[in-house]
């Protein structure tokens, strides 16, 4: 009897692309390198994994997905970060696209900053979030209850900043050891009015303070993109 394919196995080597030659000629034609859909094994679609191979038409096509339109002045600077940091790192996350595009390439404002938060949370109890954000010389204080701690900041931050922002992810890894490691979130949202994804990261020794932090700096990016331009 044939032996089947492990989907896994395939997945992983097949569909996953990290040579710069491969990834371009997959973006431009994915039957050059794919012989078969990646639907056919369980795959959704192929994975450009972004590594120190990978070339400037991949690179461009990952900040596309993730929402950014570079000037070519931009693109060229962001793309010797991203080379750089692809001799230190094997692979590239979107994280690692992100802070390169708006920690290095672009300066976005702190509209909000987290003065303070409270939580009251237990088997017995609502868990309701009251926070303080300051806005210029402003603290604007709310409070809000969730289906979770997390859900009643996220709550609380879209009353005082009068958003309604969808979450599309919601990540948490251990930056260091031991019992009061630093807890790095990363948090993934959308504003009801488009699309576009926004990508914000906070990092405390509290799990919580690190979920508010993350959530305000996305919420950041949102206000900062929607700004008229001069």
């Amino acid at each position: 009897m044939p032996v089947q394919p492990n989907k896994a196995v395939v997945g992983k080597n097949a569909f996953a692309h990290e040579s710069g030659i491969h990834q371009d000629g997959v973006l431009k034609e994915r039957t050059t390198y794919e012989i078969m859909n990646p639907e056919m094994v369980g795959i959704a679609a192929s994975n450009l994994v972004l590594g120190k191979h990978s070339g400037r038409h991949a690179f461009r096509d990952r900040l596309s997905e993730l929402g950014y339109e570079l000037s070519d002045e931009e693109l060229n600077l962001a793309f010797a970060r991203f080379k750089a940091l692809a001799d230190k790192k094997k692979e590239i996350a979107d994280q690692d696209i992100q802070a390169i595009v708006e920690d290095e390439i672009r300066h976005i404002p702190e509209t909000y900053l987290l003065e303070y938060l409270h939580i009251s949370s237990g088997s017995t109890v609502v868990p309701t979030a009251t926070l303080g954000l300051r806005k210029g010389e402003e603290l604007k204080e709310e409070a809000a209850c969730g289906d979770g701690p997390v859900d009643a900041i996220y709550k609380t931050v879209d009353k005082i900043t009068g958003l309604q922002c969808v979450l599309v992810n919601y990540a948490i890894n251990a930056i260091t050891g031991g019992k009061d490691a630093l807890g790095d979130v990363t948090v993934k949202l959308k504003c009801q009015e488009n699309e576009k994804i926004y990508i914000g990261r906070g990092v405390s020794t509290d799990i919580l303070e690190a979920s508010a932090k993350a959530y305000v700096n996305a919420v950041n990016k949102l206000i900062f993109d929607h700004q008229p331009k001069n």
